[in-house]
Parts: structure tokens; sequence; C-alpha cells
């Protein structure tokens, strides 16, 4: 682990830093000692430029300060990575923020910048298997990323303060970074807020500072973390902490929101370690040190989201008691399934939805609400003309990435899995997927593999089916 951020490094930033960078042509030509640049994507056909290939991010060691009377930002990460090839130059994921100086173990190294590509040219050539470090400072107002078909995602400013969240795109928005699910990293994160404000983010509380008017609040999120999960909620809130059956919970509640709905939230938050046991007895215990999540009354993203250990909701998530239990249920089964297993190309979504989906079907079970078989029945129901039946629910399209199909259908499948291979089987599936892969990237086609195996049947004709086939299947 590289050593943490002194909180001077956060508080100094400022425009007279020398500027290592140069003209756009001066990363082109590689650096001395041989060696070839990384890829500028990680191969994601949906995304072909998210990521960057030559190497693998161990950690990021990140310190920010947000002044929101601004909105600015000011920042400096370090990230520890190993290189993967003999490495001239590599890439990092930015949108929009100004970067002052970047250094690779220590020694000024020359950019350039490209739309949200920034290449990096370190001075001589990265050797592989190498670990190295490479040190950014920037600073800006880091924006909000908008996208018609998938919506929202980045830096949402609140009355007093940000939230930062978003699915697929948002650490770019606030941090330089290898910026794809299949990289995951551990993390040190110190956010540096005006004194009387909170600032909330991944993983256990590792202490805070306040210095001349600023308070530094310090994170370690030890367990790997793709970078859509890093969050950060800055402002007002009320913050509930307390350790229970060896995970730590910090839960937070923005204090403007209306006394009826707070009430909702906070019944179903103190319900979070009863979730978390029923759902441990189905997929194995909980992978994460931390636990809980935030609220902010604004909620202008208008989702919630599963960041890892962390979770972020909006009021109306919890418009009534069934509501606000049933997508707690749905964050926290991501834990296991789209968390602790990550998956490795965006076209596997549903190993994410389609499993907390299911997850909620069977707390619905639980509470009485609704029997697993009652709510795929509903959903079977729906005529082969909608579009519930049209999707390629295991490679549905970059802008069908959240539709409706990757969520139902993805759940659907689950079940008709379960009704052909019996429970035992099914139960057992289920827990092996999320142990055998924890803190690892998955596919679909490991899924079903390991379903194959487990269960001791050919199931190739059931999941293309379910998952490939853009027509309604019979019923199982």
């Amino acid at each position: 682990m590289v050593r943490k951020l002194a909180l001077a490094l956060v508080l100094t930033l400022s425009t007279s830093l020398a500027l290592a960078g140069t003209p756009a042509d001066a990363a082109s030509s590689g650096a001395p000692g041989g060696g070839t640049p990384g890829a500028p994507g990680i191969g994601d056909p949906y995304y072909p430029l998210d990521g960057n290939g030559g190497y693998d991010v161990q950690h990021y060691d990140l310190g920010i300060r947000y002044a929101p009377a601004t909105h600015a930002l000011a920042g400096v990460v370090q990230i520890r990575a190993e290189a993967t090839q003999r490495l001239s130059a590599f890439n990092l994921d930015l949108d929009g923020l100004t970067i002052r100086s970047i250094t690779v173990d220590g020694r000024p190294a020359k950019w350039s910048r490209s739309g949200t590509e920034v290449t990096v040219t370190p001075g001589r050539t990265l050797g592989f298997g190498r670990l190295f470090a490479t040190r950014i400072v920037y600073d800006g107002v880091p924006k909000v990323i908008r996208d018609p078909n998938l919506g929202d995602g980045g830096a949402f400013t609140t009355d007093d303060g940000v939230v930062i969240l978003g699915e697929p795109w948002v650490a770019r928005a606030w941090f330089p970074s290898n910026d794809h699910p299949s990289d995951k990293a551990s993390y040190s994160i110190a956010l540096t807020v005006p004194r009387g404000l909170q600032a909330i983010s991944n993983g256990v509380p590792a202490g805070r500072s306040t210095a001349r008017g600023w308070t530094t609040w310090r994170w370690e999120q030890r367990e790997p973390m793709a970078t859509y999960l890093a969050m950060a909620a800055i402002g007002k809130y009320d913050v509930t902490a307390y350790r229970k059956n060896g995970i730590q919970f910090l839960d937070a509640i923005d204090p403007a929101i209306p006394a009826d709905t707070y009430a909702r939230i906070a019944k179903s938050f103190a319900r979070e370690p009863e979730i978390l046991r029923f759902l441990s007895g189905y997929f194995g215990p909980y992978p994460f040190r931390a636990a809980g999540g935030v609220v902010d009354a604004d909620g202008e993203w208008g989702f919630a989201l599963e960041n890892q250990g962390r979770p972020i909701y909006t009021p109306q998530d919890f418009a009534t008691q069934e509501d606000g239990d049933s997508v707690v249920v749905h964050e926290l089964a991501h834990q296991w399934y789209g968390d602790s297993l990550a998956q490795e190309r965006w076209r596997g979504i549903w190993l994410n939805e389609g499993f907390a989906s299911y997850a909620e079907w069977l707390w619905s079970e639980h509470e009485g609400l609704g029997t697993v078989q009652q709510k795929f029945e509903e959903l079977y129901a729906t005529p082969a003309t909608d579009s519930l039946w049209q999707s390629k629910v295991a490679d549905p399209g970059a802008p069908n990435l959240f539709s409706r199909a990757v969520y139902s259908r993805g759940a659907m499948t689950l079940h008709a899995l379960r009704l052909t291979v019996g429970d035992p089987a099914f139960f057992r599936i289920l827990r092996s997927w999320a142990q055998l892969h924890r803190n690892g990237n998955v596919t679909t086609e490991e899924f079903v593999a390991l379903a194959e195996r487990i269960s001791g049947r050919d199931l190739d004709g059931l999941f293309t089916a379910w998952l490939y086939t853009p027509s309604k299947p019979a019923h199982p």
C-alpha cells in the first residue's frame, strides 16, 4: 500500500504548481528503452475507450479538497499499479478537470489529452511486472456526465455540498483512473471539507482531523472495488454508526428530508443487519467490513446505487415502508453480486441486476408479501409482444444497459434455473458463485459452466432461451 497523502498536499494545491505536460505529440514516440504504449481501452465492446491496457491498478490513494461555495475540487491521487507489458506509455481516464502535474516513480512525466483520455509517458520504460506509482495533481469543477439512454452520473451539487455517484461513468468525473469494472483496486480516500460538514466515502472510517477551518475525513476500502462504485457524499447528515456481527455499519440521513420519509428511511436502515443475515443465508458470508447507506434530500440523480459498502438512495426510494425495505435489500444484495463479484464486461450487467432483483423476490416471500413463484408468474403473464421479451439479457446492447429486461427477465432466468435443477442444486449454485469468485470479476459463461457442473445437467437450451433469445421462452 502506498503511503497516505498528507493533509498539506491537499490544502496547498494552487495554480503555481509547475506543469509537467507537453503538447499533444509528446506522448506519441514512447519512452526511451523500448516497450510499447498500453492500449487506450480495456477491450469492452460496449465502451471501447473505457479503461486502459498495459497495467493493473493495485491501489488508489486519493486526497480531495472540496469547497461547496464554489463547487471547486482540488485533488491529488497516487496510483500504485503493476505493468502487464513493457510499457512505454499508458492512459488514464479523466473528464473535464485540469491536470497540474504528473510524476511516475517521483520523476516528472509528459502527458497529452484527447477527450477523456490522458496519455502519460514516463521518463523511462516500465518493465513487465514492475510496480510503479503515478502521482497526479489536478483541480476544477467536477461535472455531471449526461447520457440520453443511461441517465446522469458524476458530481451532483446539493444545498450544502455534493453527492458523487453514477454508473457506468463517475470515477473519471472526480479522479484520474483506469475506469472500468475489470480493474478493481483498494482505496485510501481523504476528503477535506469546511468544518461542520460530514464527508462520507467507501469502507471504514480511518480518523479525521481539523485545521484552519477544514476537516479531513479519512476512509479505508481494503477489499478490491470497481471504479464506478467509489462515492463521496459531502454535506450535513445525521450519522448513525455501530458495529454488529463483525461489520462496521454507518448510515447517513439528510436532516432536511421530511419527517415521515425520514422515519421510513431510518426504519429500513435499522433493518440492515437483519437483511444481511437473511441474504447471507443464501449467498454466504457478507464480503466486506463496512455496510450502511446514504440518503440526501436532493436526490437529483433519481436512482439508488450499490456503492461498495455504502449504497446511496434518494428519498423517493422510500415512498412506502415496503418500497424502502425492498430497495435496501436490492442494494445490499449487490454487495455480493455486482460489487464483490464485478462483471468482466458491461454486457454481463444481468449478473448484477438479475441477482439483486431475485433477492428482492426472496425477501418478499420472507416478509409474506408474495412468493417467488407468484412474482415469476406475474411477469410471465406479460404478452409476448412486450419489450420484456425483445432483449438479449446477457448482451442487451449499450443503450439498454438498464432496461427492464435486464432486471426482471434476469431474475426470471434465475427462477427458471431453480425450477429446472431443483432447490438444493440452485441454492448451492448461488452460494458457490458468490464464494468462488469473491472479490473478482465474472462472466455469464462462467456462471453457466458452474450451474452445469453443480447440477450435473446440460443447461445450454435453458440459458440460450432465457438469456440470448429475443422472444418469450417456454414456461419452465
